[in-house]
């Protein structure tokens, strides 16, 4: 054996089977957890921008440079027009002349700045988003599988793509906006002061009338973009379930049934969404009014200054300037939050992943699992998904090296949750497994996983071609060795007669071929993997008689010097297993040889003549 930080020799072995979910457990629909808070959910977002600070600083430079052009802008338009109003001959044409080119100067820069920050801003947003992606999809492969047996595929899909989409738009969008608010209404209330103290007050009076509209719609935003993220990703996982299911839905003729579930969930987040955006639609309206009585305020309050000589026309026309930058960024500053509204909702769904525990690290001093002889013991083993429904309840039993073990008995009584267990899918409530007389847990999952070779009942093929899918067992191995597994598998004949042959692409879950073939390419990929332990979870259930012969010779040659698990219900597939294990409620209630189990007359032989009967009646 060697410790994890010793050289590793990979050598032969690895999960052979399909992907997907374990060899089953419990599946449930997430319940919907309520809205975190504002503030920490944006405190979390900004860690995320990491690496991009740097170019962040940028755009803030950016955005500096442009609202102090955009600042300048109002002032030199006042002192325009007091010198249009001096009336002073050529001295004043020149200065006119001079604020005139000054002006148009500001505009242009203005404008140039404005598209850098705006570009600037474009690569910041996207490899923001692509870092958020990445992390989100790493933390999934990281993830205990239990997870996955309480959410739905589609649901977790829709954190991937719709809910990272819609941080992706606001950090695009809303960042610069916010930062260009801020900076307006700060520069401007300080200009707006330097001109007129008394015009400022006049102009601040609609202010608290801003934050109590935009505290009053944003509290029912914040509720109703949460609802609607949630109805999403329940409508994105019924979608996706119904299209994988396609076949079963129609075979029961149950499309009315499917149509009419989806058109609730549909309705209920057609309902929700326009309540959403009716309520954020209320913003902009109720701040244009609030902004246009400011507006009527300063113009009222300025020409009486002006009328008794307080402050000049041009001191006027740049205030009303000012207090528009003022007002306007006031409400950006509404419209944004209203925007982050649905921003944070998705970031809240998104986080709420990142934050799951992930599967415990292997211990510094964790053995690798360096060429396995396969010597397996279960010594007093509990487990429950649930701590209250136990599954498993003091299971002990020894394979050698070697050995073939049978796990028989009726559904859900523990067979599958065993296998679960040794690949170390799920940590045992009590108890020890070990492999080659070590604990389990003592070993790298990496190295333990890759001693397995690993065909389910249902298979499960990754979109490309045929080759691509049997080399999934071995990454690394060359088409001769993809040729040979297929051979072994009985797979080459049908592979050779499909028109591209080997190259032929697979749809989805391999829907172009039949159960029976999509067993046989599962196979050839365990038998490529050339693994220590061997796990057949009802692996020729799926394949005619025919088939199930020309592959039980070629499981035979697999199994050879292998330790080898077979879960199957019919028992004619596991007479010459060495121990055949009887599993009824999560106890062992017999264990031997077929001879030994039938000359007892327990409940094994009430099993296979039960089955033999049948078959002879057929």
């Amino acid at each position: 054996m060697q410790r994890q930080n010793e050289p590793f020799n990979r050598g032969p072995g690895g999960i052979g089977g399909p992907g997907g979910r374990a060899f089953g457990g419990p599946r449930s629909v997430m319940p919907v957890v309520k809205a975190k808070d504002f503030r920490g959910t944006l405190r979390k977002l900004w860690l995320h921008f990491g690496s991009e600070r740097k170019s962040l600083g940028i755009v803030l430079l950016l955005v500096l440079g442009s609202s102090a052009l955009a600042l300048i802008a109002p002032y030199l338009i006042g002192r325009t027009i007091d010198v249009i109003s001096e009336k002073s001959g050529f001295k004043s044409a020149n200065l006119l002349g001079i604020m005139a080119a000054a002006l148009s100067a500001s505009y242009l820069l203005e404008a140039v700045l404005a598209l850098l920050q705006g570009w600037t801003m474009a690569g910041v947003s996207n490899r923001i988003v692509q870092n958020l992606r990445r992390t989100l999809f790493d933390k999934l492969q990281r993830l205990p599988v239990s997870f996955f047996d309480l959410h739905t595929h589609g649901e977790l899909m829709s954190r991937l793509s719709n809910d990272i989409e819609n941080i992706s738009g606001t950090i695009s969008q809303a960042t610069t906006q916010l930062l260009v608010s801020v900076i307006m209404v700060s520069g401007s209330l300080v200009m707006m002061l330097i001109l007129s103290p008394l015009l400022t007050l006049a102009s601040v009076i609609t202010i608290p009338l801003v934050f109590l509209v935009t505290k009053s719609v944003a509290k029912r935003t914040r509720v109703l973009f949460k609802e609607q993220q949630v109805l999403l990703g329940k409508l994105n996982g019924h979608i996706e379930e119904t299209i994988s299911g396609i076949q079963v839905i129609k075979a029961f003729n149950h499309e009315d049934k499917v149509i009419e579930d989806f058109q609730e969930i549909n309705s209920s987040l057609n309902k929700v969404g326009i309540k959403a955006q009716i309520w954020s639609g209320f913003i902009m309206p109720l701040m244009n009014v609030i902004n246009n009585i400011g507006f009527a305020v300063v113009a009222g309050a300025g020409g009486a200054l002006a009328v008794k000589g307080i402050i000049s026309v041009g001191i006027i026309a740049s205030f009303l300037s000012y207090s528009r930058q003022f007002a306007r960024p006031l409400n950006e500053i509404a419209n944004i939050f209203n925007i982050l509204q649905s921003a944070v909702a998705g970031a809240e769904r998104v986080f709420e992943i990142l934050e799951v525990p992930e599967e415990k690290k292997d211990a510094e001093d964790s053995y690798i699992l360096k060429e396995p002889k396969g010597h397996v013991i279960f010594d007093d083993v509990s487990f429950g998904y649930r701590p209250d429904v136990p599954v498993l309840e003091h299971v002990s039993f020894e394979a050698k090296a070697g050995s073939t073990i049978a796990l028989v008995g009726p559904t859900g009584a523990g067979k599958t949750t065993i296998v679960n267990l040794l690949a170390r899918f799920y940590e045992v409530t009590s108890g020890r497994i070990l492999i080659d007389d070590i604990d389990i847990r003592e070993y790298t999952r990496d190295s333990l996983r890759r001693c397995f070779g690993i065909v389910l009942q249902d298979t499960y093929l990754f979109s490309g071609t045929i080759k691509d899918n049997i080399r999934y067992g071995k990454l690394g191995a060359a088409d001769e060795e993809i040729e040979k597994a297929a051979i072994m598998a009985n797979a080459d004949v049908f592979i050779r007669r499909l028109p591209q042959g080997y190259d032929t692409m697979l749809a989805e879950n391999g829907s172009n071929l039949s159960q029976g073939q999509r067993q046989l390419l599962a196979i050839a990929r365990a038998i490529l993997a050339n693994p220590s332990i061997l796990i057949l979870d009802e692996a020729t259930s799926s394949v005619d008689t025919r088939t199930e012969l020309h592959i039980q010779e070629a499981m035979l040659k697999l199994m050879e010097h292998r330790t080898s698990f077979i879960i199957a219900h019919r028992l004619s597939t596991v007479r010459d297993a060495d121990i055949i294990m009887v599993i009824d409620k999560g106890r062992i209630v017999e264990q031997g040889s077929h001879d030994e189990l039938v000359k007892n007359r327990g409940v094994y032989a009430q099993m296979y003549f039960s089955q033999l009967r049948r078959t002879e009646v057929v």
